[in-house]
């Protein structure tokens, strides 16, 4: 009997093992309607595109004529620079208000929620007319100390410095949107890093700089990403200041002489 149920193991062993050594035989699926589907869009932007090429309210000829115009190449240069300068400020600002809400001093958490209450609390247009008004109720900002004390003092009524009245009032509202993205991150990390840092002796900064904020940033980077082209599009607001230099407000100052918008 031992023999018999040896030979019918070894027998069922080799059929398994040819079963599995043969090629499978993948049929795949077939999806009709995903071909009509795709087929039908591209014949709808198809005629989007040849219906639009041929309407003269398009005025494709100013089109040419204006993208790459040196006004509107200056003007895109000023948005890019916008774009770059405030999101330096939101980023460095922003990581610095997640650190002091995670910090244990009731102080600095307290200052921390109160910025980032305000900023995410109100319209961003908003705030840009704020600070459009902040030259014209404080011609010169004095830094130094009170009371006529040492320090210096800045001119903020001329032109110029509206580009960086603009620059700060978009950082500062960004700052707070990225001092939470920045705290998610922080959160994500398990809590028995910074307990294994206090044992090691760690001070609180130390392990922040050292162990957490490098762990976060596989979560804080990719909305990061987000935000860049959320800001690229937000400067358009900067007409509030008012910013005339910025690829909208340009575009529609030359549309507003040619009667032709562009």
């Amino acid at each position: 009997n031992k023999k018999v149920n040896d030979q019918s193991g070894s027998a069922n062993s080799r059929s398994d093992r040819a079963f599995y050594d043969e090629p499978i035989k993948a049929v795949r699926l077939r999806h009709p309607w995903r071909i009509i589907s795709a087929g039908l869009i591209v014949i709808w932007v198809v005629a989007f595109i040849t219906d639009a090429a041929g309407r003269e309210a398009y005025d494709w000829s100013a089109y040419r004529e204006y993208v790459f115009d040196p006004r509107i190449l200056k003007a895109t240069v000023i948005t890019l620079q916008l774009t770059v300068y405030s999101m330096l400020i939101a980023i460095s600002l922003g990581v610095i208000l997640a650190v002091l809400r995670q910090s244990p001093n009731p102080v600095f958490k307290a200052v921390s929620w109160v910025f980032i209450w305000i900023f995410r609390g109100t319209p961003v247009y908003v705030q840009l007319v704020f600070w459009g008004l902040l030259s014209t109720i404080y011609p010169t900002l004095f830094f130094g100390a009170p009371f006529g004390g040492p320090g210096f003092s800045i001119d903020i009524s001329q032109s110029s410095s509206l580009f960086w009245i603009a620059v700060v009032g978009l950082g500062l509202n960004e700052a707070a949107y990225m001092a939470e993205i920045v705290r998610a991150g922080l959160l994500s990390v398990d809590d028995g890093q910074e307990e294994a840092a206090k044992a090691l002796g760690m001070k609180w900064w130390a392990t922040m700089r050292h162990i957490i904020i490098p762990q976060a940033m596989r979560i804080i980077i990719p909305p990061t990403g987000n935000e860049i082209i959320s800001m690229l599009k937000t400067t358009s607001l900067v007409t509030a200041v008012p910013v005339s230099s910025d690829l909208y407000t340009r575009s529609r100052d030359i549309s507003a002489e040619t009667f032709n918008p562009i």
